[in-house]
């Protein structure tokens, strides 16, 4: 071997003639079954090919090949293994010059060929694989990084060599999940064809380059579809990670969207199908953390919330299929509630990933999608439509609230835009209760930032806050502007809300934590002031009770009132307020303990059904709290103004639509002087203290303005139809006067003969005065 290694290092032209004759001679021992000279043929054709690499080694190269195809094709297990073996070592060399004509077609192949090894005796069988996975790996590694040499990268190619792989990964864990206990595991175990072709997969797929990931990825989605694997999903979860770990980092919204065009491609498969791919999806969105949207966010979004429509879909017919039977309604509901939540999580996990702005993006978007009155185009009618509504508002709603949960932002102008929260608000009219709930866990959810939600979780009124560890900060700039603009808004959704009979303990409870949240999150000593005077006005509901509200409704809205007061009065820290509050609460202990949440939030509450005939003193009175809330520095006139809902056109998203909600009657004809009388005012210097004082005063200034408005609407609500005919007649009376005055300086005697016209002064006029140049007073102007 010595003298032959020499004698080819010497004469490198002659290495082709040594190879075939090696060649030769091995094809002739074979055939003959004379396997020592076989090995002697391999062990000296492996020997100089890792002493020479000369530039006419490619013609040795294609005899050795030959040779190690030889071997392959044998039956016999063992020369198999030697073949494999060869091609391993020669794999590993580099070699100096570019081969343009060598291919690898038939090792692949027969490697993949080997991976499948059905062989009796498991020791062979599984030598066998090891042997066909080694073999992959060396077809990779020669020729993943060479543009000339065969592209390992054609799906001809990826469609054995993945299948391969996944196939011996796949039997693997079917024996792991036979074995006792991993302690067991024995040193030859450790070499397993799992663990090969698991280190295999991460190679190959950590070359994959931006091009090729998706031919890399297709055969993964093919062979699990062909074994059923999605079902179980704990195999494919499992692939997908080795996969996620595995690509490089920027490459990872590309598996994504192999994975979103993988399930609308079985968007008509069972529901424990798209299931499996839709875990698969939220499990790699975790692991691919900022990578894994890219640059279509909104498309990723898009495609989950179809599918989720599509579910509720199948659920509501029972089938996948028009046609299809509806024998198997049951289960496919069933099945299709496991696919809402799966989705629903998903897009929670996706969110999770996105920087704060797109998160705000993803929520509007979602918003935008729940079918509401207001957008009538996404409205259905009919019982299966209004089925469809509901079951789509919930889930979207379910959606949003997951992507809440995750959502942190310090500027809740920029999180909640207008347009969103209008809709997000408008929801909250909904008749269905558990639609209400969702609203407001969603509410809850963005205005938490410190985690404070869970220490209200239950209504109480105890008497010490400090127990509660309460994560308080000063509230910012930004989130009085936010109040400021939205406030009033807010403020009136959660009285409508209050007033709404179908509440439970849930609704209550998620009430009492988003006055609470709002009261510490966003709170200046304004908004403090018009917490306490709603939370008045939603005891005066339960007290006067115009609605009709049960027993259970009316006691937990004097209990949530309590609780609230109780707190906010420790908040605020002003002895006398915190005193009224304690008295009362004390009476209520002793005279009516239904009207405290201790009795009234529970499995059994404690009701009443005198509150008809309450005394005084078991009530939050608006004077006394306006008195010792001013005498700290509170605006005592806003405090003393009760609160009342502005009415706007929202209300009729509610389906209580009434003709003072919907059309504004107001018919208001004020007299004013005309323009000759006027005398213009000189125009005001507009100063820095000017505008202080005008923004000041706009709040005032709006309050007076709804108030205005909301008499109107409640004279022509509430009014007798004679009152309200006696008010317009003396409207037109005076409109009448005015016109009648018009007429008269229009309408002039005709001519005399002489052509003057004598006018009431008793001289002559030369022409009456034209109607173009009149003075008109501006009621009549148009």
């Amino acid at each position: 071997m010595e003298k032959l290694t020499f004698y080819a290092l010497s004469a490198p032209e002659k290495l082709d003639r040594i190879g075939a004759y090696l060649s030769e001679r091995l094809i002739r021992d074979v055939s003959r079954h004379r396997y020592g000279y076989v090995c002697i043929a391999m062990e000296a054709l492996d020997q100089l090919l890792m002493a020479c690499h000369c530039q006419s080694i490619n013609l040795f190269v294609e005899s050795f090949l030959k040779m190690v195809a030889k071997l392959l094709e044998s039956e016999k297990p063992n020369l198999q293994i030697l073949g494999t073996n060869s091609f391993v070592k020669f794999a590993n060399i580099e070699e100096d010059t570019p081969s343009y004509h060598r291919s690898y077609d038939f090792f692949v192949s027969r490697f993949s060929e080997m991976c499948h090894s059905s062989h009796d005796d498991l020791d062979i069988r599984t030598k066998i694989r090891m042997s066909g996975i080694k073999g992959l790996q060396g077809v990779v590694r020669k020729t993943v990084n060479d543009e000339l040499q065969a592209n390992i990268w054609d799906p001809q190619h990826m469609d054995k060599i993945v299948p391969s792989l996944l196939f011996n990964l796949q039997n693997v864990e079917e024996t792991e999940s036979r074995s006792p206990s991993p302690l067991q595991a024995t040193e030859k175990e450790k070499e397993s064809p799992t663990e090969l072709a698991e280190r295999c997969l991460r190679e190959l797929l950590g070359r994959a380059a931006y091009g090729n990931i998706k031919n890399a990825i297709k055969p993964v989605l093919i062979h699990l579809d062909n074994h059923s694997l999605w079902e179980p999903k704990i195999f494919a979860t499992c692939c997908f990670r080795i996969i996620m770990y595995s690509i490089q980092p920027q490459h990872s919204h590309l598996v994504i969207q192999q994975l979103l065009g993988h399930l609308d491609a079985n968007s008509k498969s069972a529901a424990t199908v798209r299931a499996g791919i839709v875990e698969v999806l939220s499990e790699a969105a975790v692991i691919a953390a900022s990578g894994s949207v890219g640059p279509t966010v909104l498309e990723v979004f898009n495609t989950l919330l179809r599918q989720l429509r599509l579910s509720i879909d199948y659920a509501l017919t029972g089938s996948y299929d028009c046609a299809a039977g509806v024998s198997t309604k049951i289960i496919k509901e069933h099945e299709e509630r496991m696919f809402q939540e799966a989705v629903i999580k998903t897009i929670g996990s996706f969110a999770s990933t996105l920087p704060t702005y797109q998160q705000s993006e993803v929520m509007v978007f979602i918003m935008n999608k729940v079918p509401l009155p207001s957008s009538q185009h996404s409205i259905e009618d009919g019982k299966a439509g209004e089925n469809r509504n509901r079951l789509t508002q919930i889930m979207l709603l379910k959606s949003l609230l997951q992507v809440s949960v995750g959502f942190q932002c310090s500027n809740m102008l920029t999180a909640l835009p207008s347009a969103f929260l209008d809709r997000l608000l408008s929801a909250a009219l909904m008749e269905d209760a558990e639609i209400r709930l969702f609203v407001l866990e969603i509410l809850i959810s963005f205005i938490d930032r410190h985690g404070n939600r869970q220490k209200f979780s239950t209504i109480s009124t105890i008497s010490d806050i400090s127990v509660l560890k309460l994560k308080v900060d000063k509230c910012s700039r930004q989130d009085t502007v936010f109040m400021k603009k939205h406030g009033q808004q807010l403020y009136r959704h959660i009285y409508l809300i209050c007033k709404e009979e179908s509440n439970v303990q849930a609704h209550y409870e998620a009430l009492f934590s988003l006055l609470m949240l709002i009261s510490i999150e966003l709170a200046n000593e304004e908004v403090v002031v018009d917490l306490i005077r709603l939370v008045l006005a939603v005891q005066e509901i339960a007290q006067i009770n115009e609605d009709n509200l049960t027993a259970y409704n009316r006691c937990a809205l004097f209990a949530l009132g309590a609780a609230y007061l109780n707190l906010i009065s420790q908040l605020t820290t002003v002895p006398t307020f915190c005193q009224h509050i304690h008295e009362v609460i004390q009476m209520r202990e002793k005279e009516a303990p239904y009207l405290l949440p201790e009795a009234v939030f529970v499995e059994k509450p404690t009701l009443s059904k005198s509150l008809d005939r309450l005394g005084p003193e078991v009530f939050f009175w608006q004077s006394k709290i306006s008195e010792v809330l001013g005498g700290s520095g509170y605006n005592s006139d806003r405090l003393s103004t009760p609160y009342i809902p502005q009415l706007t056109d929202e209300d009729r998203l509610s389906k209580r639509k009434s003709i003072g909600e919907t059309i504004s009657l107001q018919v208001e004809v004020e007299s004013r002087n005309s323009p000759e009388r006027e005398q213009r005012a000189p125009a005001e210097e507009i100063t820095y203290e000017t505008l202080k004082k005008a923004i000041v005063d706009s709040v005032a200034v709006e309050e007076q303005e709804r108030e205005r408005r909301r008499q109107v609407v409640e004279k022509f609500q509430k009014a007798p139809f004679e009152e309200i005919a006696a008010h317009c007649g003396a409207r037109a009376t005076l409109l009448q006067s005015k016109l009648n005055q018009i007429f008269e300086i229009t309408i002039r005697p005709p001519p005399s003969p002489s052509g003057t016209i004598t006018a009431a002064y008793g001289q002559p006029q030369n022409h009456s005065i034209p109607v173009y140049e009149m003075k008109f007073p501006d009621l009549c102007v148009y």
